[in-house]
């Protein structure tokens, strides 16, 4: 007999922990069921690259909230456990149990898959992604001084896991498959070939245009086998992006195209089922296009306007993108929307690492980057969509808060 629930969050992550949190907080009095695969209480995903790697930390100090708070807040948890079917029609969830569940809402937060390579050698020992907190803990315990660390992949992935390793003592190489400079499909040539000074300078190595071909090794990688050579290693990272997790609302005959279509409210396709998180392609009101954001703010934004729309709230999506990393001396915060080809514009000297960049397209503000330098993060949200000319953007004598 399928246990009734008014709201079924499937997804643990941290927009799945937001909603419950976000739903109690507005005075939703309906019974919740809060199911993840992984066996863990929702925690923050962004201490793995860095607090689990960097400082050896236990992922369970980035929890969410203690394992207590959802039997005290009236939730029931069905954590390690995974979804294998969702019926809108019959209004149920399907357990890899065989358990069923009822309810009046759910909410997908499945988040997304990191892709894989399928080359030989692909099963061998010491190759991993990084999604969850075992990954992560899996990764580390790998790291020591001159351990060999191959990152396949320059995204912000790679590089926080290639910093997290060379501060550890490891010997690290990043394999790219072009000849252009990470990170370069988001920030553009200029600013990816400040990030690789940043990690040449500090002891990592480039390997470009080398197409991963194989893994060799016994039971555990030994080396990764490239177009461009060969890389020995003890550890292999493959970061080269990841898919929404898509199955299930697919599945469930809602409507998917780059994620799951949501209105501006989180909801999908079907009127008894949100979608939120990386999975979401949502309709932003502030930016009038749809938008599929993979990062954690806009996770947990996405979860306070889901759990609005359950309890008969207005939120809606109005917000810019927003990310952050940290890397070796270096932290940043980016926000809004650049394309590759936008103009750029330092404000600031690039070499003394600290200096604001914005991007501009047709004279407008796409994005804005703080690199190393704090305390701008409205006054620069403020200015996304703004025309503002060049000249008065590089001007350090012009106030961030007057422009």
């Amino acid at each position: 007999m399928a246990e009734e629930f008014g709201t079924v969050i499937i997804g643990a992550g941290i927009g799945g922990g937001t909603v419950v949190e976000s739903l109690r907080d507005a005075g939703y009095a309906g019974s919740i069921a809060l199911v993840g695969a992984d066996p863990a209480a929702p925690y923050y995903r962004p201490d793995l690259s860095k607090k689990v790697m960097l400082e050896n930390s236990d992922p369970a100090d980035s929890a969410l909230r203690g394992d207590d708070w959802y039997s005290a807040h009236d939730v029931t948890t069905f954590f390690g456990t995974a979804v294998t079917a969702i019926d809108p029609a019959a209004q149920t969830v399907t357990l890899d149990d065989d358990r069923q569940l009822t309810y009046g809402q759910a909410i997908l937060a499945t988040g997304s898959t990191p892709r894989s390579l399928d080359v030989p050698g692909a099963q061998l020992g010491n190759i991993h992604t990084l999604r969850d907190a075992g990954d992560a803990v899996a990764i580390r315990s790998q790291f020591g001084d001159g351990k060999k660390v191959a990152v396949i992949g320059g995204g912000w992935i790679g590089l926080e896991v290639a910093a997290a390793a060379k501060t550890q003592g490891c010997d690290v190489t990043v394999i790219l498959h072009t000849d252009a400079p990470p990170l370069a499909s988001v920030l553009g040539d200029e600013l990816g070939e400040y990030f690789e000074q940043l990690h040449s300078s500090n002891g990592v190595n480039f390997l470009k245009q080398a197409d991963t071909t194989s893994f060799t090794g016994t039971d555990a990688v030994e080396s990764v086998e490239t177009s461009a050579g060969s890389v020995p290693a003890d550890l292999v990272v493959v970061g080269i992006g990841a898919d929404p997790a898509v199955d299930l609302a697919a599945s469930a005959g809602l409507t998917v195209d780059n994620g799951v279509i949501v209105d501006e409210q989180m909801r999908t396709s079907d009127g008894s089922i949100l979608a939120i998180g990386d999975i979401a392609n949502a309709q932003n009101v502030l930016r009038n296009e749809r938008l599929r954001v993979e990062h954690w703010d806009n996770a947990v934004r996405q979860a306070e306007v889901a759990a609005s729309t359950v309890s008969g709230g207005s939120k809606v999506e109005d917000w810019q993108p927003y990310f952050y990393t940290d890397q070796f001396d270096l932290g940043m915060e980016y926000v809004g929307r650049g394309g590759a080809d936008d103009d750029v514009v330092i404000r600031g000297d690039k070499s003394s690492g600290e200096f604001i960049v914005f991007w501009q397209h047709g004279g407008r503000v796409s994005a804005a980057m703080n690199v190393n330098v704090w305390d701008y993060g409205d006054e620069l949200r403020a200015l996304i969509g703004k025309e503002v000319a060049a000249e008065r953007l590089a001007d350090e004598q012009v106030p961030v808060g007057d422009l």
